[in-house]
């Protein structure tokens, strides 16, 4: 039997109501985040999207970790298109090697069942 372990999110951020008034964050929310500048721009890993309720929505993979993610709220395609604004929460993990982060990706859309994942699912 293998094992596998799923490393801790080097990232995760909460989206935010935008406050109003002379305290408010400088920075314009993007897709309800503020902090999305702290995902890596040239890194690769995988990329998972929670509900409110700590719920994995989705959990997908990237070679660009931030542009992904981006993609994932302005694509026509992307299988959370009809669920984005369900999105509370995205972390990620930081997996350079693309073999480790199709196993990585296919072992935490199957052990954590990812609601809106289609591909990869071994479960019913």
């Amino acid at each position: 039997m293998i094992t596998i372990t799923i490393p801790n999110p080097d990232v995760t951020i909460v989206q935010r109501k935008q406050e109003m008034g002379a305290d408010a964050a400088p920075i314009k929310p993007v897709y309800g985040f503020i902090d999305l500048h702290e995902i890596p721009r040239d890194k690769g890993g995988i990329i998972l999207f929670y509900n409110n309720k700590d719920e994995l929505l989705f959990a997908g993979k990237a070679r660009k970790l931030r542009p992904r993610v981006k993609k994932h709220f302005d694509d026509s395609v992307s299988p959370i298109k009809d669920h984005r604004n369900e999105v509370n929460k995205i972390s990620v993990i930081v997996i350079e090697d693309p073999m480790e982060r199709e196993i990585y990706e296919t072992y935490i859309i199957n052990t954590q069942r990812a609601k809106y994942n289609v591909d990869k699912v071994f479960f019913e």
